[in-house]
């Protein structure tokens, strides 16, 4: 089958034909129809400082896909043949005192998908096991079921505090940022701001649901956005830049006693001005993947209830064309890129 490998330890990725993986007696093989671009797939294209400290070439890449199931183990008990699924791309122990207390996502010993101990989906089949399958609802188009992964990370930031009536901050317009204005939206915020400084993205960001977007890149400030909102503070931020100015920028506008959810990546030499989150009585909240399995539920309802993604997805290349969506992924001039097999 063809499929997009991590060859080697530098920057790019290859297309190769590679064996269809076996199925063991709990696994299933599923046919992939589309599958996205992540953020970490580009970070491991460039084979950047993190890449290099977690992932070992070779491997095939890939983790957000939809698909249908050609084959099934012969353990396999609750997923049919013809099925139209996605899948949880963190695989767990089931085990470890996390796994036993309903934070798998936080698993001592997991596998990721396409990233690190279990070749993914950015190829003509992949195998899953069973207890990671997620069955699809027939009113969830293939675009949307194909970014199930970030939409649940989203999710995750989105919800991880109460919204209804607050005044929220995304810094950061990403995919995950600009769903999260939509779910804010979703879940009854009053007002929603996002920051960035790439006007492309935050674009995206107003027809998701964004009362106002601050454009660093034109020195707009928070400042200004509150100033217009008439508020004094924000209750809710919801951090997914992983940039250290953003982060300080949020610690500065909360309101006392707000709570943030921090789902950005940022650098260890990160300074932060601790009286402020002392002083404020702010909380900050580490948000790692998706909670297994209650974000999933959450996300399917928003979907069912009317929740639209299609903002968000701005590109699709066929398959053999996947070095035209890493081109724009490095342009950084896109929403979702979406690779059709």
């Amino acid at each position: 089958m063809k499929a997009l490998v991590k060859r080697y330890a530098k920057p790019g990725i290859w297309m190769e034909d590679v064996p269809i993986p076996e199925v063991g007696v709990n696994d299933v093989l599923i046919k992939v129809k589309k599958a996205a671009i992540c953020g970490t797939d580009l970070h491991m294209y460039k084979w950047d400082a993190w890449s290099q400290a977690h992932c070992k070439p070779p491997y095939t890449m890939g983790h957000e896909f939809v698909g249908e199931v050609v084959y099934v183990g012969s353990g396999v008990r609750n997923i049919k043949i013809g099925e139209r699924v996605t899948a949880e791309g963190h695989i767990v122990c089931g085990q470890c005192r996390n796994c036993r207390r309903g934070m798998g996502h936080v698993c001592e010993h997991s596998l990721s998908v396409g990233i690190f101990g279990k070749d993914g989906a950015f190829a003509e089949f992949v195998t899953i096991p069973e207890s990671n399958v997620v069955k699809l609802r027939p009113e969830i188009p293939d675009d949307f079921a194909a970014i199930m992964d970030p939409f649940g990370n989203a999710t995750h930031t989105a919800l991880a505090f109460p919204l209804l009536g607050e005044d929220v901050l995304i810094t950061g317009a990403g995919l995950i940022g600009t769903m999260a204005a939509g779910i804010c939206r979703y879940a009854g915020a009053k007002n929603i701001v996002v920051t960035d400084i790439n006007p492309l993205r935050l674009d995206i960001a107003r027809k998701m649901g964004a009362t106002i977007t601050v454009d660093g890149s034109k020195g707009e400030t928070v400042e200004q956005a509150m100033k217009q909102l008439g508020i004094r503070g924000f209750d809710v931020g919801l951090e997914m830049s992983g940039a250290p100015a953003a982060f300080n920028d949020m610690i500065a506008h909360m309101y006392k006693g707000a709570n943030i959810a921090q789902l950005g990546i940022l650098p260890k030499d990160t300074q932060v001005n601790w009286s402020d989150v002392i002083f404020n009585a702010l909380t900050i909240k580490g948000i790692t993947g998706r909670r297994m399995w209650e974000t999933w539920y959450q996300m399917e309802q928003m979907l069912l209830g009317g929740l639209d993604l299609s903002p968000v997805i701005t590109h699709h290349f066929a398959f053999e064309d996947f070095q035209k969506g890493f081109d724009v992924m490095v342009s950084g001039q896109c929403g979702k890129v979406i690779l059709e097999l």
